[in-house]
C-alpha cells in the first residue's frame, strides 16, 4: 500500500543514514515516486538529496523528458544534473551498453560532489522480469538471486528502496499527489528482452508464476548465494595464498571442496586478478576446470590458469597486458604502483610496461623468487625505451619495489560483498 513506502524508505537507509545522496530519476513512474519518497525523508533527516538524469541521445524525446524531470526538481527544490550518452557505436547489445554507460557516468557524476550513495527506482516488478529473464538463461543461484537492495558498484552504494513493492503501488502514490511522470515508448517494444519477459508474466500469472512468486524465489536464492559465500569465504582461507598479485590455490583442499565452492573460488580469484567487473560465465569455466583436471593450463578473462606441482596458479595473461604501458608515477593495469626509494627516480623518458620474456633475460635471478616464469612475464616492470630498468617482482629491483593498489586481503573481503 502506499502509506507504506516511506517505511520501505527508512528501513534501506537507517539507522545509519548517509550525509549525501543521489537520486537517479529517468522520468518514469517508479524513480518519479522514489525522488518524492526521498525528498521527504531526506528533509526530515537533514541529509543533503541531488538528482541525476541521463540521457542516452537514442530518442529525440529524451532532451524534452531530462528538462521535465529538471522542472520536476526544481519544483521540490532538488539540485538536478543531466548527463549526456555520445558514445554508443552501434555495436553489441544496447540495452547492455547503454546500462553500463549509465551505471559509469552517474559514478563520475557522484564523485564530483562527494555523494558515494544512489537511490534506484527498480521495483518488485524489476526483479520478477530479471528472475524470468535469468532463467531462461539458466542462471544458477547468484543470477536467481536477482537484484539486491544495496550493491557496491564503482566505488558507489547503490541502494534500491522499492524492491518490495509494485510499480501499480508507486503510480497511486503518484496520483494521490497529482504528479504526472514519463511513459517510454521503448516500454512497449519487443524487441527487448524485459518487455518480452513483462508480456510473459501476464500469461504466466493464472499458474502462480507473478511477480510475488518470482520476488519470494529471488529472496530464497539470495539466501542460498549469502550460506554459499560464507562457504567459499572459509574454503578460501583454508586454500589459498597470494603471490605477487597471483592468487595461488592448494589443489587437493580445492578438491575438497563440493563442485559449486570450487567454482565459486575460481570464478572470484580470476575475477579478483584480472580485475573484472563480472564473474565469468560458467561454460568457459567449466572448461578450463575440465582441463586443470587433465593437467591442461587454460585461460579466461584476460588470465592464465595452470597447475604446477600440487597448486593451481592464477595470474594475469601476458597477451592482456602486452599493451598496457603508463609513466611510472600512475596505476599500471589498474593493479601496480611502482615507487621508486628515491623519488626523484621518476623521469618522463621511464615508462611502466610488462616485463615479458624480453625483460625476463634481463633478469639473471628470477629463478631465486620461486615464481613461474610465465607468471613474472605479465608482471610491471621500468623500461627506458627498450632498456630494462628495473623488475622488483622478477628480483631485480634497481631501488624500485612494485605494491598492489588494494592489498592481498581485498580478495578475501571481496568474497563476502557485492
Amino acid at each position: 500500500m502506499p502509506e507504506r513506502l516511506p517505511q520501505y524508505v527508512s528501513e534501506a537507509f537507517l539507522p545509519h543514514p548517509p550525509e549525501a545522496m543521489g537520486v537517479a530519476v529517468s522520468g518514469g513512474s517508479d524513480s518519479m515516486a522514489l525522488l518524492y519518497l526521498l525528498k521527504e525523508f531526506c528533509d526530515i533527516h537533514s541529509i543533503t538529496l541531488r538528482a541525476v538524469t541521463v540521457d542516452h541521445n537514442l530518442r529525440s524525446e529524451a532532451a524534452d523528458e531530462a528538462e521535465r524531470v529538471a522542472r520536476q526538481c526544481r519544483k521540490l527544490g532538488v539540485p538536478h544534473d543531466t548527463l549526456v550518452w555520445q558514445d554508443w557505436n552501434g555495436e553489441g547489445n544496447l540495452q547492455s551498453a547503454a546500462r553500463d554507460a549509465r551505471y559509469s557516468k552517474i559514478a563520475d557524476w557522484a564523485g564530483t560532489y562527494g555523494i558515494d550513495t544512489i537511490a534506484v527506482g527498480h521495483t518488485a516488478d524489476d526483479q520478477a522480469e530479471t528472475v524470468l529473464m535469468r532463467l531462461a538463461r539458466r542462471s544458477g543461484v547468484d543470477g536467481l538471486s536477482a537484484m539486491h537492495a544495496r550493491t557496491l558498484r564503482k566505488g558507489i552504494n547503490w541502494v534500491r528502496p522499492l524492491l518490495k513493492t509494485r510499480r501499480a503501488v508507486l503510480r497511486r502514490y503518484l496520483e494521490d499527489r497529482d504528479v504526472s511522470w514519463i511513459d517510454d515508448p521503448s516500454n512497449d517494444d519487443d524487441r527487448y528482452d524485459r518487455i518480452k519477459a513483462r508480456k510473459a508474466l501476464q500469461h504466466l500469472a493464472p499458474l502462480g508464476i507473478d511477480a510475488e512468486a518470482l520476488v519470494e524465489i529471488a529472496d530464497h536464492m539470495a539466501q542460498a548465494r549469502k550460506a554459499l559465500d560464507w562457504h567459499t569465504f572459509l574454503a578460501a582461507k583454508q586454500v589459498v595464498s597470494t603471490e605477487a598479485g597471483a592468487l595461488v590455490l592448494d589443489e587437493t583442499g580445492l578438491r575438497l571442496q563440493p563442485d559449486e565452492v570450487q567454482r565459486r573460488l575460481m570464478a572470484k580469484s580470476i575475477s579478483w586478478v584480472s580485475g573484472a567487473e563480472y564473474a565469468p560465465r560458467r561454460a568457459p569455466l567449466a572448461a578450463v576446470m575440465a582441463g586443470l583436471n587433465r593437467g591442461q593450463a587454460g585461460t579466461l578473462g584476460g588470465c592464465h590458469i595452470r597447475r604446477i606441482a600440487a597448486r593451481i596458479w592464477i595470474f594475469r595473461e601476458h597477451k592482456a597486458v602486452s599493451a598496457t604501458t603508463c609513466a611510472t608515477d600512475e596505476l599500471w593495469d589498474n593493479r601496480w604502483r611502482m615507487t621508486p626509494y628515491h623519488p626523484a627516480t621518476h623521469h618522463e623518458d621511464l615508462r611502466i610496461r610488462p616485463l615479458g620474456m624480453e625483460g625476463l633475460n634481463q633478469c639473471p635471478d628470477w629463478k631465486s623468487s620461486g615464481r613461474p616464469h610465465l607468471m613474472l612475464q605479465s608482471t610491471p616492470a621500468i623500461w627506458r625505451w627498450d632498456k630494462l630498468v628495473a623488475a622488483p617482482l622478477a628480483g631485480y629491483a634497481q631501488n624500485w619495489h612494485a605494491d598492489l593498489h588494494e592489498p592481498p586481503d581485498t580478495f578475501f573481503a571481496a568474497l563476502l560483498s557485492h
